[in-house]
């Protein structure tokens, strides 16, 4: 930078197009405090206009001072000396000021971006949970999390990313909790990222995830700040970003996407209630249609004898084969879903109920597929609704197909071994070097919270597969 004020002026208006940039503001004023000229650069579009005039230009006008620092009555002011800084600094929502006879600049947060109020979370619905989720607004969601957690060691660390837009991505943890092995591949990860943009945390997750081509996520994906404060308190890491509803949490095993928040809000015995009936529609949405294949094709002796001729009774007409019957109701109900989400609201619960009895019972009629693959898919397909977290979901969707596919081998035989490929797959992931399976494999000093937990008040330790400092609760 120089110090002649309308060279560097002219420089800025150069690099932002000023006369063509429409929402590209500059305000000239002369400071009572030194009787010099002082020029302020800033969006008009994404700045809080009041907080400029009252913060900025009127105590510029009429106080009298030292220095800037002690006129100007806003929280932070931030000193500046080259222009790819002050670049960034009025993308994000800054005020420049640039002043006569002085090399350096300053720069205001007077950001005042556009976003939604706080509203309920619409993916991770429960009954007895605190009804706020996140917003947009990366300052709203910071707030959201600390208004759960009052420790002096909670940091929110910002780390930009982006070559050409620069956003703040930032990390939250608990400082004397957190692995430190944890938070340096988190920073390595953010640091290596060499893109234009990352628009949001969606995308972020897919720049920063360990196997691209893995059919199970590394990182849970919530939009719950009491979820998210919890894992924090845990030891873990939460990544929030501008732009998103949601952050993202890691490292994750298995068991972070299979429990529900709500399962620590409710009581002991329903708690685990509720996770029993959520592992019995994960294991029904993951192999009924499979083992229907399987045993229809190859294991009929395992059928009791009047079930064995309804079955056949009612094939009778069908000309295809069971795989094949089963393969078309399930690729039915995936585009059902699919249209179900893409279509305007007021049409969405409308459409499914009618695709689903229109489509199945004209399938029935027309002696496509029997009733009782009806039953079983529609089976299969209620019971991947229990398991919340979308990615999950599509992992359970996606590995239904594999096992229909494997059953109609070697029926129960070939269904096996590909249940057993599958856990042992799984059990060679790992998600920021966190064992997936853990603490049940390998096992680690921990609550043991897995398919079931223990009464609230006997939870001394915090997951040892993230081996935090601290790892005992309380004393």
């Amino acid at each position: 930078m120089s110090r002649n004020l309308e060279k560097n002026t002219a420089h800025l208006k150069q690099l932002f197009s000023f006369g063509l940039n429409k929402d590209f503001s500059t305000r000239e004023i002369t400071a009572r405090y030194s009787n010099k000229k002082i020029k302020l650069f800033f969006y008009s579009s994404i700045v809080n206009s009041t907080k400029i005039h009252e913060g900025i230009i009127r105590p510029l006008l009429e106080a009298k001072g030292e220095n800037l620092n002690s006129i100007i009555t806003l929280e932070a002011i931030k000193e500046l000396t080259d222009f790819d800084s002050i670049v960034d600094d009025i993308n994000s929502g800054n005020v420049v000021l640039l002043l006569e006879d002085c090399k350096t600049a300053y720069s205001v947060n007077v950001a005042d971006f556009q976003h939604r109020g706080i509203e309920k979370p619409e993916n991770e619905n429960a009954v007895k949970a605190p009804k706020e989720a996140f917003t947009e607004s990366l300052n709203v969601n910071i707030s959201l999390v600390r208004k759960r957690f009052h420790d002096k060691q909670l940091i929110a660390e910002a780390k930009p990313v982006g070559n050409r837009s620069k956003l703040d991505v930032t990390i939250m943890y608990i400082k004397d909790v957190v692995n430190n092995e944890v938070l340096e591949n988190v920073r390595e990860r953010l640091d290596q990222l060499s893109v234009d943009n990352v628009r949001n945390i969606e995308s972020l997750e897919q720049y920063i995830e360990e196997r691209p081509y893995s059919i199970v996520s590394s990182l849970l994906y919530t939009e719950r700040p009491d979820r998210a404060s919890s894992y924090l308190e845990d030891g873990y890491i939460v990544l929030l970003m501008e732009n998103s509803s949601a952050c993202l949490v890691l490292p994750v095993t298995f068991w972070s996407f299979f429990h529900s928040e709500e399962d620590r809000y409710l009581r002991f015995l329903f708690g685990n209630f509720s996770r029993l009936i959520r592992l019995v529609a994960f294991l029904i949405s993951l192999l009924v249609s499979a083992v229907y294949v399987a045993i229809t094709n190859y294991h009929s002796e395992m059928i009791p004898p009047d079930l064995l001729l309804a079955i056949v009774s009612a094939r009778e007409r069908v000309p295809f084969p069971v795989v094949f019957e089963i393969m078309l109701m399930e690729v039915s109900f995936e585009l059902i879903r699919e249209a179900g989400l893409r279509i305007p609201n007021p049409l969405g619960p409308t459409i499914g109920i009618v695709g689903a009895l229109i489509i199945g019972q004209a399938a029935v009629e027309a002696n496509i597929v029997s009733p009782i693959v009806v039953i079983v898919v529609a089976l299969s397909g209620l019971s991947s609704f229990a398991v919340a977290n979308i990615s999950m979901n599509f992992t359970i969707r996606i590995s239904r197909f594999l096992f229909i596919f494997a059953a109609s081998f070697f029926g129960m035989l070939s269904l096996t071994g590909a249940f057993l490929l599958w856990v042992m797959y799984l059990a060679s992931l790992r998600s920021f070097g966190v064992p997936f399976l853990s603490p049940l494999s390998p096992n680690y000093k921990s609550t043991n919270d897995t398919v079931f937990r223990k009464i609230i008040k006997n939870e001394y330790f915090r997951p040892g597969q993230i081996k935090p400092k601290d790892s005992r609760k309380k004393g």
